[in-house]
């Protein structure tokens, strides 16, 4: 992405972080939803990592908003809570979407393309329209269709619009959560806990309609 300043960039930062540090995890992250049932589908699997990551996210949330409660903790540190509780979902997010592109056995290799898949299942359905008249195609299941059919100097372009729409987004919803969780005596954990949930599983129907169908057998990529 084309570099500027101010909060949107910073924004953008933070998701090339996160997609930077999660990366490496897809595989444990794999790993770990096959743990009770090695023989698991491709579809199971699928169905785990979804559980995980709203479980994982609307307990983040929780616990943020529960902060505000506790005796001696001031708006200003519960808001500093929520800053670093956003990186937070931001990683938990990037690492579900490049776990279920892994499960699916699409190849994230260049850092562009993972932009254009994590940016486009977290706008939803906003990021599938962008990402299909930018290309100029259409069809179902995106993620496997386009992701790696579509040039590089195509993509630039996809990622730059989402860009864009993310911050706009993400930053607008963000910072009404932001300030919610610091609502004290309790109430904040609640509202942390429950738009995140809520967040999770828009991302989670977003990957459904990106990707299609499990495959029905392991595919050589995603083998632990």
């Amino acid at each position: 992405m084309p570099t500027s300043s101010g909060p949107g960039q910073a924004i953008l930062d933070l998701l090339d972080k996160a997609i930077g540090l999660q990366t490496p995890l897809v595989r444990k992250n794999i790993a770990r939803a096959r743990q009770r049932n090695p023989e698991a589908t491709p579809a199971e699997v699928v169905g785990t990592l979804e559980k995980m990551y709203v479980s994982a996210l609307a307990g983040t949330g929780a616990a943020v908003g529960g902060a505000a409660a506790a005796p001696g903790v001031g708006t200003g540190i519960a808001l500093a809570l929520s800053a670093g509780e956003a990186f937070s979902s931001l990683e938990l997010s990037a690492l579900f979407v490049l776990s279920i592109a892994e499960v699916h056995g699409v190849p994230l290799d260049e850092v562009e393309r993972r932009r254009t898949l994590v940016l486009g299942i977290l706008l939803g359905e906003s990021g599938s329209k962008t990402i299909g008249k930018v290309a100029e195609r259409t069809g179902q299941h995106w993620a496997r269709q386009l992701v790696n059919a579509v040039p590089m100097a195509t993509l630039k372009q996809i990622n730059k619009v989402l860009g864009k729409n993310f911050v706009t987004k993400y930053g607008t919803k963000q910072g009404i959560v932001v300030l919610g969780r610091a609502v004290p005596f309790g109430i904040g954990a609640l509202i942390g806990g429950g738009a995140n949930a809520a967040m999770a599983a828009l991302a989670v129907r977003a990957a459904r309609r990106a990707f299609g169908p499990a495959p029905e057998s392991w595919p050589e990529l995603a083998r632990p």
